[in-house]
């Protein structure tokens, strides 16, 4: 069975490599923080004490990290990953983070003839567990189709976005109006309940009317609501405010590139910004029901 090695077991990563264990495969481990790497040592993961550590030996490497930065430190520093992978390895960045750094990253790896590429995820921890997520790839067709199968260990729906970038391009696309349709859904529902209306009731009207969306139908931001949702706990877990600033400033920096309009993205980002300075950075995205809740 294919040897892989997982590079970032936070609350993503984690479930994710987990799932790879589940599915037969033999995995080390990394993290910076003990408890992590214990908690995969836990569910049958093999723990190691470097990055470099973790691919030695690997046939892929998985790679799930905060921002850009931290994706070119692991492979492109000058003791990076890059230098020690041997030619032929696949390596699949699951990160969300900006496609130029993907494309230099992916660049590099082909002038040593290591197979790269890109694959931000969607579908949250509840999805990461649950193994459902949606992978949105960008990279070759070959490498694509030598990596779909690992893919489908930890995800359900698997996309080929294009060409090295494509994936994190798709991604903050889907974030931004991800962002769009949260603040719009928590504005409609609390304008229902001011005007005396079960948010409940509207929900499922809404659900099956012209106005449904994916936060009404699995994510609704009315405590009460929907058992589950992270509405329901207080907004604990999830995909964080700060998270959700962090992707609409790369969905900025590709409209600034293709100087694309984006007035709804930005009008979105503006609430975003507000909530996480009002001390909710950490609380997830539908908490931004609150910003509307006069209660």
């Amino acid at each position: 069975m294919t040897k892989i090695a997982f590079i970032g077991l936070g609350n993503m990563g984690l479930p994710m490599a987990v799932n790879l264990v589940k599915a037969g495969y033999r995995v080390n481990g990394f993290d910076l923080i003990p408890a992590s790497l214990q908690s995969f040592v836990t569910a049958g993961g093999e723990g190691v004490s470097s990055a470099n550590e973790a691919v030695d030996g690997a046939e892929v490497v998985i790679s799930m990290l905060p921002a850009g930065k931290h994706v070119a430190e692991l492979y492109n520093s000058n003791d990076g990953l890059l230098a020690q992978l041997p030619k032929g390895c696949l390596v699949i960045d699951s990160s969300t983070i900006d496609a130029t750094t993907a494309r230099q990253v992916g660049e590099a790896a082909a002038k040593l003839g290591i197979d790269f590429i890109d694959a931000p995820v969607s579908g949250g921890v509840s999805g990461a567990t649950a193994g459902t997520l949606s992978f949105i790839v960008g990279g070759e067709v070959d490498c694509f189709a030598r990596a779909k199968p690992i893919l489908e260990a930890m995800g359900k729906n698997i996309f080929h976005a294009g060409s090295v970038g494509s994936g994190q391009i798709a991604k903050t696309c889907n974030n931004m109006l991800l962002s769009v349709l949260m603040t719009g859904t928590a504005e409609a529902l609390q304008m229902g309940i001011e005007n005396g209306l079960d948010p409940k009731i509207l929900s499922d009207i809404m659900v099956k009317s012209s106005g449904r969306n994916w936060a009404l139908e699995v994510y609704n931001p009315v405590p009460g609501v929907m058992p589950g949702a992270p509405a329901c706990n207080d907004y604990q877990g999830g995909f964080m405010v700060d998270l959700m600033n962090k992707d609409l400033g790369l969905a900025f920096g590709v409209a600034q590139e293709s100087d694309s309009k984006v007035p709804m993205g930005e009008q979105a980002a503006a609430l975003f910004k507000r909530h996480a300075e009002a001390g909710n950075g950490r609380r997830d995205f539908s908490s931004i029901f609150q910003y509307y809740n006069k209660g």
